[in-house]
């Protein structure tokens, strides 16, 4: 059985290192990898492979730095010419990026099945590019790998019982990643912090970054923030040229570089509290106990919130400072089991193998 695997972001390279070790453990699969080179950086990108030991991409087809129409564009059309030399059994796709949603258009229209790892998730915001893209991946394809029991709930809403395809539950493929790889985890050097005493932060959704007013109610919490607790943010590019560009002041926050995996991790290990917009995170916290505030109006992981690990925050500054000071210091509650254990890539490769 042949699988090609679409990676384009730092998620997908992190549930593309777990899965493609267990595939190695099985024969009879042989994996093409294609990545996208949507975060295309030394430090988002090709570190992942080289810390995490999974094979180079057998193709880059290197598309970022565009619009979503183009970029997805020239992904489908890239994408088709490696399937029609590959004839893959199966095109597996992550998530919900650019890459996700190119990989399975250019599949389902030459007929070759499409799985879906994190399948089901909805924030029901149609203004997300994210939001449409799974919504589309999901209809269109064969198996949907759900992370969560609210995913599968989702699907069945949907009426998904009457389509031709299968809803599987098999759990959170990033929290095998992160037990898997925590003891790799290593201090980045650019963080001047000890353990315990710095809030981390990560801001790079669109729906944020290219709303001015939001993100410079982002920063001025931050810059208030940062005068009693170090803030660590490891800056996107895209976030940083803009905080220049439109001269937003970033005071005493410490920002750094982008970092690698294991780095993430210390930092998620060792934090008061984690701030985030992104969706990754919010449950990587979760997996290292920790709370998390969310820098949206939604999220598609109703369930950290429903159980109080995640607290929506918006971007209104008042209500992140108060959210803030509510969470950094408070106790984390650990009494739940979430997202399936550290068990979902099995249960992923022996769907696609008995399918």
């Amino acid at each position: 059985m042949k699988i090609v695997s679409i990676v384009g972001a730092r998620p997908q390279f992190v549930n593309a290192a777990v899965l493609s070790r267990q595939f190695l453990t099985h024969s009879n699969i042989e994996e093409v990898i294609i990545h996208t080179g949507q975060h295309f950086d030394i430090n988002m990108s090709d570190v992942f492979f080289d810390e995490m030991k999974i094979p180079r991409p057998n193709y880059f087809l290197g598309i970022n730095g565009l619009n979503h129409g183009a970029m997805t564009g020239q992904m489908i059309e890239k994408i088709e010419q490696v399937l029609f030399k590959e004839k893959p059994d199966w095109v597996l796709v992550y998530g919900d990026t650019n890459s996700t949603l190119a990989g399975s258009l250019a599949a389902v229209k030459l007929h070759i099945k499409v799985a879906h790892v994190e399948a089901g998730l909805r924030s029901y915001n149609m203004g997300m590019p994210e939001e449409l893209n799974r919504i589309i991946t999901d209809r269109i394809s064969t198996l949907l790998f759900c992370p969560t029991q609210n995913a599968v709930d989702n699907l069945n809403k949907e009426g998904y019982k009457y389509l031709p395809s299968k809803v599987v539950l098999t759990g959170d493929i990033m929290e095998d990643a992160a037990y898997y790889y925590q003891e790799q985890a290593v201090k980045p050097k650019e963080a001047p912090v000890e353990s315990q005493s710095f809030i981390l932060v990560t801001i790079h959704r669109a729906e944020n970054t290219d709303n001015l007013l939001r993100l410079k109610s982002i920063f001025n919490a931050l810059k208030k923030i940062s005068k009693e607790t170090t803030v660590i943010l490891p800056l996107h590019p895209r976030t940083k040229s803009l905080l220049i560009k439109e001269k937003i002041d970033t005071g005493n926050i410490c920002i750094i570089d982008p970092i690698g995996y294991f780095n993430m991790i210390w930092l998620i290990k060792n934090c008061q509290l984690v701030m985030t917009d992104s969706g990754g995170l919010q449950k990587e916290a979760y997996f290292f106990k920790k709370y998390c505030v969310t820098l949206r109006d939604e999220t598609e992981w109703i369930e950290l919130v429903e159980n109080g690990y995640n607290i929506l925050a918006g971007t209104d500054e008042n209500n992140i400072l108060k959210i803030v000071n509510e969470f950094r210091d408070k106790l984390f509650n650990d009494k739940t089991n979430l997202y399936g254990g550290g068990n979902s890539a099995r249960h992923i490769t022996e769907n696609l193998i008995n399918f």
